[in-house]
């Protein structure tokens, strides 16, 4: 009992008076010790977290791809990689059987069966693709080979089982099971294709082929082991076990990803008829070019399943067990796959180097040397190694790098007509391939002809292989030549490197500039751009006098003058006095790369800084900056401020001059150039700001938010994201009650700033929650319309369509930064397609809860919500409770709307219209119905009403004055006016008379010039809006979609003075 000893010895009884206060004190440091444990734990929870999110990044980042590709990386490559086994397994299995129990004999005879199927499989796969849907096309493929293989897998156990045996059955076996391993590794590329856009294929497609390869050695491994044990029929079976398992991610991704993308529908577009195979055969007899890839995409394969006979002949003879043949089988295909994953390593950098052309000469040298080898020593005790590893090469290359040889060589070919070229020689280059290679094996099975024989056939058709190789790459570099000057830019890129590597070629390109066309020397002046050779630099300096302008550019731009003499540098500079101000800004770039002649170059630039085009000022200020000489950066910094200073157009220029050259000490200037009166200087400045990641300017856009025009809007949103993790903590606290555009922006910046988890766990309830007040918000129109007041019904409907179109907008941002883009772009398009199918169809994405299942359906509940919405109106007492609802909600105009009402309704009666007119929102009731202001939204035309002075002019008094200057437009709210003008001829007379609705004085306004007519108010008093000229160009300067909207108007009055014209001349 020592703690019993311990209190009697020294410490206080639990009986004596201070026990109370001893065991609150025990209680308490318990209860700080379990919270500081507990914080301590969340806090290590926290940090794992971090860790493993941090080393999912790194190992994202490691493999190439990026973080936004997580999802689908993770959905995709185990699909990849147990396929990979399957196919390996069924692949081993099947060839096990076929070889051991019927022979590898009767191989010529199933190839020529499999030559005869081809045509009808491609035309019952082809008659599928046209009656299904692409998704459901992809399950019905992956069914129907899980099917194939399932069945044959319980036939062979079955088989085993009962200790029965169908010879006749294995070629079966082998044309079915061949059927499943040559359409499932289709069938997953094109699942990748279709669900990765470009530029994430290009990163995820290296993953997947490595996935894919991975698979293969961890089939050869797992063949091995199964060997030990059990039979073939064990491993194949495996395979459609691991293809059943394969089933629910690969169902996961269509679901996820396909479905949703085959939503999207294109506009009809007229394409060039399709080439049928017999006009692709005839055209191929006309050139050598097509003959030469048609016969070695023919030879190639042929070649390796002869390679094929002679590797399952000779280990049929080494290996006389099916487990032997198994067990050696899964050990080459576990060095074949190793082999494949480490030609992806360098297959890139092959490419790169030698080209398409002289990969294919390179590939073919392998075969003669593979045969060569096969010949010498097929009948020594070597012959099982020798011939086992020119099988493994042989497939690694016809598979792994040939294919895509053969796809650079169909770039030579007009756009139009590409892919039938490539389809049709595919078709025939696959049977007629197939055909020879029966051929060459029945040489033996059927012939009897011996193996040194037989390896020498095959040497001789490598040799010939090699040939037409070699006879190819001549054929290749002259159609690539000839092509270049009718290629895209696209074409150009991927033709350049085939280009660079044959001097010829190269020879051929710069003849194009003293001979060719203009646009053939434009496309050469790419080339020779992209190439940098200095040594060009005189040929370039010949263009400088061309009489084409976009020569004499792309001469500039192409030039290396990095070894430019003086004289080079001075003909050069015979540009910067040149009139056009793209060919002075190029050259000044070229200029500031001469930095071997520093003071010449300075001397030059110097002059520019005082040129009269901002673009060609900015580039000579970059290029001083480069040279890093301070006497330089003074005079740069004068020119800076003096622009700054002055603002407007030339402004933007320097803008982004500073932020490209991260000049921080302008900041204060470029602060203030964000309330430029110019809209570009003051978009320029945002982006300015944002690319040096200053955050003074943050509040103050956020404020501005819900008036900015489109652009700007697009720019601070940027400006937001630029801003990195400083801007977060802002942009949520505005979430809160916000105004719904600066709400939506917030939201976007957030989606894009976030995590996914803290996506989940900050603005989905956020979103759900704005979704359900726009519900409500749908009923205030018909509340306003119960209580007799239509015109701020309709004013509600107006802004309810621009609140939902806003609300909508930040819940699909944040639905994408939860799922693909690529799907959640389609998806949204769907939605709100007329087509009634269509749109149901993304509505059932939708449903299915993609990106987070809460939101997604919240956001199809208003969509249904919008499609079957009701016009029931709600009793009077009902009415005025959900008025006094939008009084309290957190859009301005609902409230300001729901205020009008009820004190119209605390007075008893509608106010008259005089007392309607003297309050915003009854300024923009009136303008609503204006045909002139009828493009305008809600918010601006409060952006109008704001500005517009209510005025009443007696009968008779002159609105306009005929020759005087005049200052401001008239809206007439009441009465009338008379315009009046002078003809030529001498006469006064009236050309019309305007009412309620009509505005007159637009154009004088706005422009400044003396009115045409003379307007004068008619029978009575005229109740007007007057907008100043000068705030209505201020606001168009400030909201650029106001003057958009005028200008709409504007040209719906001349056609209408048009057509009233004709009339009278009719």
């Amino acid at each position: 009992m020592p703690l019993l000893e311990g209190c009697s010895r020294g410490m206080a009884s639990p009986w004596s008076a201070d026990a109370p206060t001893i065991i609150m004190m025990a209680k308490t440091d318990l209860s700080i010790t379990a919270n500081l444990n507990m914080a301590s734990q969340m806090k290590r929870n926290e940090t794992l977290q971090d860790g493993i999110h941090m080393l999912i990044d790194r190992m994202i980042g490691a493999i190439g791809a990026r973080a936004e590709d997580q999802r689908k990386l993770l959905l995709m490559a185990p699909v990849f990689f147990i396929c990979g086994i399957a196919e390996m397994l069924n692949y081993n299995g099947f060839m096990t059987l076929f070889n051991q129990r019927l022979g590898s004999e009767y191989l010529p005879y199933v190839y020529a069966a499999e030559a005869v199927i081809l045509p009808l499989e491609a035309w019952l796969l082809s008659s599928l693709a046209g009656r299904l849907p692409k998704p459901q096309l992809m399950r019905t493929m992956y069914g129907i080979m899980l099917g194939i293989v399932a069945v044959n897998a319980a036939v062979l156990l079955s088989f085993q089982l009962l200790d029965f045996e169908l010879l006749w059955y294995y070629p079966v076996l082998f044309v079915f099971s061949n059927f499943v391993v040559r359409q499932q590794t289709i069938l997953l590329w094109s699942l990748a294709v279709d669900t990765c856009q470009t530029q994430q294929a290009k990163r995820l497609m290296p993953i997947f082929v490595g996935a894919a390869t991975l698979g293969g050695v961890a089939a050869g491994l797992l063949a091995q082991g199964i060997s030990l044990a059990f039979g073939p029929e064990t491993i194949y079976a495996a395979g459609a076990v691991l293809l059943a398992v394969a089933w629910r991610n690969y169902n996961r991704v269509i679901a996820r990803y396909l479905v949703p993308l085959s939503l999207k529908t294109e506009a009809a577009r007229e394409e060039a008829p399709a080439l049928t195979t017999g006009q692709v055969f005839m055209q191929a007899l006309h050139s050598p070019f097509l003959l030469i890839v048609i016969l070695l995409m023919t030879l190639m394969p042929a070649l390796y399943f002869l390679m094929e006979y002679e590797f399952l002949n000779v280990t049929r003879v080494y290996f006389e067990t099916e487990q032997q043949f198994s067990r050696y089988f899964g050990f080459i295909t576990m060095l074949l796959f190793v082999l494949a994953f480490l030609l992806q390593t360098v297959s890139g950098k092959l490419m790169a180097k030698l080209g398409a052309s002289q990969m294919l000469t390179a590939i073919a040298g392998i075969y003669v040397l593979s045969f060569a080898c096969a010949f010498a020593l097929v009948g020594s005790s070597a012959a099982l190694p020798i011939i086992s590893t020119g099988y493994m090469l042989l497939y690694l290359l016809l598979y792994y790098s040939a294919e895509p040889s053969y796809q650079l060589f169909f770039k030579t070919f007009p756009l139009a007509h590409r892919d039938s070229y490539r389809y049709a020689s595919q078709g025939i280059a696959a049977s007629a391939g197939i055909m020879l290679g029966a051929a060459l094996q029945f040489l033996h099975s059927g012939l009897s002809l011996s193996w040194t024989m037989l390896s020498l056939v095959g040497l001789i058709g490598s040799a010939v292989l090699l040939v037409m190789a070699w006879l190819g790459r001549k054929f290749y570099m002259r159609e690539l030549v000839g092509s270049v000057q009718s290629a895209g830019e696209l074409d150009l890129a991927e033709q350049f490197e085939e280009l660079v590597r044959n001097p010829a070629a190269i020879a051929q390109v710069r003849g194009m500039l003293k001979d060719g066309s203009d646009s053939a020397k434009e496309i050469a002046l790419q080339i020779i751009q992209r190439m940098d050779n200095p040594r060009d630099l005189p040929m370039l300096l010949k263009l400088i006098d061309d009489l084409n302008p976009r020569i004499r550019n792309g001469a500039v731009r192409a030039m290396n003058v990095s070894q430019a003499d003086l004289s080079a540098m001075v003909k050069v500079a015979a540009f910067l006095e040149d009139p056009d101000d793209e060919l002075r800004a190029e050259g000044v770039r070229q200029i500031g790369k001469m930095k071997h002649m520093e003071p010449q170059a300075l001397y030059f630039l110097r002059q520019k800084l005082l040129d009269r085009h901002p673009a060609v000022v900015a580039e000579a200020v970059k290029a001083m900056y480069s040279f890093h000489n301070a006497p330089s950066f003074e005079a740069c910094a004068e020119v800076i401020d003096r622009i700054l200073d002055e603002g407007g157009q030339a402004s933007v220029y320097i803008c982004r001059v500073v932020a490209e050259l991260k000049l921080i000490s302008f900041v204060p200037k470029i602060e203030r150039l964000a309330d430029d009166a110019h809209p570009a200087a003051r978009i320029a400045a945002v982006e300015c700001l944002g690319h040096l990641k200053e955050v003074s300017l943050l509040p103050k856009l956020l404020r501005g938010l819900p008036t900015m025009d489109q652009e700007m809007t697009r720019t601070s949103l940027d400006y937001f994201v630029r801003l990195g993790n400083a801007a977060v903590e802002p942009l949520l606290e505005q979430l809160k009650g916000a105004h719904p555009k600066r709400w939506t922006v917030a939201i976007q910046a957030l989606a894009q700033l976030l995590p996914e988890e803290d996506i989940r766990a900050k603005l989905i309830d956020e979103a759900c929650n704005r979704l359900t007040e726009l519900e409500q918000a749908e009923t205030y129109s018909s509340a306003f319309h119960a209580i007799r007041r239509a015109d701020l019904s309709q004013l509600s409907v107006l802004r309810w369509q621009e609140v939902r179109l806003l609300i909508m907008e930040g819940a699909w941002s944040l639905l994408g930064g939860l799922a693909d883009e690529q799907v959640m772009e389609a998806v949204r398009k769907a939605s709100g397609d007329p087509d009634e199918e269509i749109r149901s169809n993304g509505w059932e994405v939708l449903a299915e809860g993609v990106g987070d299942r809460r939101l997604s359906q919240k956001l199809l509940a208003v969509l249904e919500g919008m499609d079957v919405r009701t016009d029931a109106e709600p009793d009077v007492l009902k009415a005025r409770e959900t008025i006094q609802e939008a009084l309290h909600g957190s859009d301005d105009w609902w409230r300001e709307m729901a205020a009008a009402a009820l004190a119209a309704e605390s007075e008893g009666s509608v106010m008259s219209q005089e007392q309607q007119m003297m309050g915003r929102l009854n300024k923009v009731v009136f303008l609503r119905e204006v045909p002139y202001f009828a493009d305008l939204s809600l918010e601006e035309l409060g952006l109008i009403a704001n500005i517009a002075e209510e005025c009443v002019y007696p009968d008779d008094a002159k609105l306009l004055e005929r020759g005087e200057p005049n200052p401001a437009m008239y809206v007439i709210v009441d009465g009338n006016v008379e315009l009046t003008s002078i003809s030529a001829a001498g006469w006064e007379g009236t050309i019309g008379v305007l009412g309620t609705g009509d505005v007159c004085g637009v154009t004088s306004a706005i422009d400044g010039t003396p009115s045409t007519v003379t307007a004068q108010s008619l029978l009575g008093d005229v109740r007007v809006l007057k907008l100043e000229g000068d705030a209505v160009s201020r606001l168009i300067r400030l909201y650029p979609e106001i003057g958009i909207g005028l200008l709409r108007a504007s040209f719906a009055r001349i056609r209408l003075l048009e057509e009233m014209m004709m009339r009278i001349d009719s």
